[in-house]
């Protein structure tokens, strides 16, 4: 019995190794370009052209990078603040209306309710590239073209139809029978949303938020398009003209810096929010 205690000890030992040590190998694997990009972003000028092995700057920690990224278009702060503005606003916006659209298709009925789903779906498998001309012409009979609210509006066009499927799942997950209890205690149904469902379904709405604040964050084709002043330009049309350079010259300090601006961003909300992510894409998978 002893020498089967020790040899299940062993092997349980050499397992944990196992676990670990892959672990550590997967996360070492997709931190090390995090990890190279920061290192090269704070690299001399002399430095930037020099190939990204090893990363670490050989002369020094250099702000350069970052002080010649803020040269191209307005200046790095008014691209971020461009970027920041539309994606907050996107993702207030597509909370607010994915919230109460999913309570409605969960709880309600009215007619032709699964049709209208099924319709808001099938918009999915539409490319937003093929109907950006006739949101353009949209736009511009509102006079919102080369404004942020405009773009605004069509990134939470584009959102909307999977947040709403997102929630609808969400509030689906919730017994009604914690919905009856309520409303015999009098509340009724903006109260009822706001008070006692909300809390219920916040990972259905971090997960709506995270989805929403990447995709507003990192999209480029419609802000191309759809804004054409200098000072209006979201970080990913800046990064454009970093990468295109100056009469074909590319300084990549000033790339790699533009990169860290941007992913730094994505990579807060998320940690913020990753705890509920996975709870919140399970929501309503299980009846």
């Amino acid at each position: 019995m002893t020498e089967r205690r020790t040899l299940r000890a062993q092997r349980a030992r050499w397992n944990a190794i196992a676990y670990h040590g892959v672990g550590l190998g997967t996360a070492f694997f997709f931190l090390a370009p995090f990890v190279i990009m920061f290192l090269s972003s704070f690299r001399s000028n002399a430095e930037s052209g020099t190939p990204p092995l090893p990363p670490w700057p050989q002369m020094g920690i250099s702000f350069d990078a970052y002080r010649m990224l803020d040269t191209f278009g307005s200046g790095i702060w008014q691209h971020t603040v461009n970027s920041l503005v539309v994606s907050i606003a996107t993702v207030i916006v597509t909370v607010v209306v994915s919230v109460m659209a999913g309570y409605g298709f969960s709880r309600y009925r009215f007619p032709f309710k699964n049709a209208l789903f099924i319709l808001i779906i099938a918009t999915l498998m539409i490319p937003f590239q093929s109907i950006l001309t006739p949101l353009f012409i949209i736009l511009a009979k509102l006079g919102l073209t080369n404004s942020l609210f405009g773009l605004m509006l069509v990134y939470v066009t584009l959102q909307l139809p999977f947040s709403v499927f997102m929630m609808r799942n969400a509030f689906d997950a919730v017994p009604k029978e914690i919905e009856e209890a309520a409303r015999i205690d009098g509340a009724r149904d903006l109260r009822l949303l706001v008070r006692v469902l909300l809390p219920l379904v916040m990972p259905g709405v971090a997960t709506v938020s995270i989805f929403a604040f990447l995709n507003a964050w990192n999209e480029f084709f419609a802000a191309l398009v759809l804004l054409s002043s200098n000072d209006n330009y979201t970080l990913p049309v800046l990064m454009t003209a970093v990468r295109a350079g100056r009469l074909g010259a590319i300084n990549w300090g000033a790339v790699q810096a533009g990169v860290a601006v941007m992913v730094v961003p994505c990579l807060i909300v998320f940690l913020l929010l990753q705890r509920y992510y996975m709870r919140g894409l399970m929501a309503g998978a299980v009846k």
